[in-house]
């Protein structure tokens, strides 16, 4: 009898090329699906598919990534499936918890909100360590006038000004629950939830946001600039250290 394990996913995305397991023709890039997979094929002594929640890009890291997999091994407690994967998975990647749910259940079509969580270390320079999970930032931005952009997202829009140029969604359309950022010991924190997420999308809004506040510019500028849909308005697209997907909200599962 098969079983469908959900597994909770942490990986720290430095030295990986993004979530998504790669063809053959791109040439073999380092994945976490691709490394995950390959534990479980160790377990199951044949392939085994992992769907995960959604993709990341390189260079991005997850605390809170959701996947899932059918098994046909029934002889171990589905919690057991955490310590018998980073057994065999290398440190950037860990299982901190698996479960067993129900047999319909998708990691990425039954997702209701997805989090992402943006880590700055503003107006002190960073520690060599801390660089590779927070981004640099020279100055205090004001986190009010952020804030007053990140009310501005609230709801369902189309958010095509802060797509990447390649992009193939069919709709641009997002409705987003929350954006905001705050103070959290020394680090400034944007935090945004979303139904989905257009490629390069997190990292776009935080460079637009970043990028206006320091010209000073109104909501009533920004409220404009969103609406006009046109990319080349939006501030610069952030790089990925500092940027983790946090966590997966499910109506069921």
């Amino acid at each position: 009898m098969s079983r469908n394990i959900k597994l909770l996913v942490a990986y720290d995305g430095g030295d990986f090329s993004g979530w998504q397991r790669q063809g053959a023709s791109v040439g073999g890039e380092r994945t976490v699906q691709g490394v995950i997979e390959g534990a479980l094929e160790k377990m199951h002594k044949e392939p085994v598919a992992l769907t995960g929640s959604g993709r990341t890009d390189a260079g991005v890291h997850a605390a809170g990534q959701a996947a899932n997999f059918h098994t046909n091994i029934n002889s171990i407690n589905p919690a057991r499936f955490a310590p018998a994967l980073n057994g065999l998975l290398p440190r950037d990647v860990r299982i901190l918890e698996a479960a067993e749910t129900r047999p319909d259940f998708h990691a990425r079509f039954d997702a209701a909100m997805r989090t992402y969580r943006y880590h700055f270390i503003a107006g002190r320079y960073a520690l060599p360590h801390e660089s590779r999970y927070n981004l640099q930032i020279y100055r205090h931005p004001r986190v009010e006038l952020l804030n007053a952009y990140g009310r501005l997202l609230l709801g369902e829009r189309d958010c095509s000004i802060f797509a990447g140029a390649g992009d193939s969604s069919k709709s641009r359309n997002r409705y987003i629950s929350r954006a905001f950022f705050f103070v959290e010991g020394d680090r400034l924190i944007f935090e945004i939830s979303a139904n989905a997420f257009l490629w390069k999308m997190v990292r776009s809004i935080a460079g637009t946001f970043l990028h206006y506040e320091q010209q000073g510019a109104p909501p009533e500028k920004l409220r404009e600039i969103i609406a006009s849909g046109e990319r080349s308005l939006a501030g610069p697209t952030l790089p990925p250290p500092g940027l983790f997907l946090w966590k997966i909200d499910y109506y069921r599962e």
